[in-house]
């Protein structure tokens, strides 16, 4: 029996593994071409990351601990957001941004014709191979501070801290695209960028250094049940240090599904924009 289908009568099934490892050879390339600048943008990254340092270990010669972290458990859970950050940034944060130049410049048209997801191809076009160096720094950063802890790891408990911080990654991407997709009603979404910092300096402290007025309290409900973005940063640091999680473990199930619910969302708000697109030609 032969088949009488044709290879247009297929159906086309895009490999999107090979279509990233183009776009990191690719973007290793176009980093490799301007090697100053790279060279530059890791000195600035180190540089930032080394303040951070110098700074937190100032604050711990004068106290021993800050609510209930002391210097190599806060060192942990800066770290932990340090990664979470570094790996958001190096991935999907130059795609994001660049989001409203596509539409701005008609490029988007392009994208909509090619035969692959839309969503995955504007979110993985670019690698920001600079912030790979910090990704490395918060790694040596943690190993430091587990090393100082004592604390005995599992690998049942790391593996654990490693889908945890996926799911951050993942929240803090989802974040970016919705916003990323307004661009379609407001045109050049310039404040990508300054929502990201906003964003990522509530994480940068644990959940219960805001729980000291009522205003605090506030801050914490929200970034911790409304907007997680508290719980995605805290909940992996505080379940490998074995510290008690904050106010119970179910935050291991909240923080997780609240980061599922917001990446439909993200989703949906995506294609509610492409919906509304209008193309250069039109």
């Amino acid at each position: 029996m032969t088949d009488d289908s044709s290879p247009s009568q297929q159906t086309f099934r895009p490999n999107y593994l090979a279509v990233w490892g183009m776009f990191f050879r690719n973007s290793l390339i176009r980093e490799m071409t301007f090697r100053s600048n790279f060279v530059i943008e890791l000195v600035t990254r180190a540089f930032w990351f080394s303040a951070q340092l110098v700074l937190f270990d100032l604050i711990y010669r004068h106290v021993p601990t800050i609510q209930d972290w002391s210097r190599e458990e806060y060192f942990a859970f800066m770290a932990t957001g340090m990664l979470i950050n570094a790996l958001v940034e190096a991935f999907f944060m130059p795609n994001c941004a660049n989001f409203s130049e596509l539409i701005r410049t008609g490029d988007l048209d392009f994208a909509l014709l090619k035969p692959i997801d839309t969503q995955f191809l504007i979110s993985f076009e670019k690698v920001n191979f600079a912030m790979i160096n910090q990704v490395l720094l918060a790694v040596a950063l943690l190993w430091y501070s587990i090393s100082r802890t004592g604390i005995e790891l599992s690998i049942g408990r790391v593996i654990t801290y490693l889908m945890l911080i996926l799911v951050g990654v993942a929240f803090f991407y989802s974040l970016m695209i919705a916003l990323a997709s307004t661009s379609v009603w407001f045109g050049r979404n310039q404040g990508l960028y300054d929502f990201w910092f906003y964003i990522t300096i509530f994480a940068r402290y644990p959940q219960g250094f805001y729980k000291q007025s009522f205003g605090g309290e506030m801050l914490w409900f929200g970034f911790s049940f409304i907007v997680p973005i508290l719980l995605v940063v805290t909940v992996p640091s505080r379940f490998l240090l074995r510290k008690a999680l904050d106010p119970n473990w179910t935050v291991l199930v909240i923080a997780p599904l609240s980061t599922l619910v917001m990446v439909l969302i993200s989703r949906r708000i995506f294609q509610w924009s492409l919906s509304n697109y209008r193309s250069a030609s039109s």
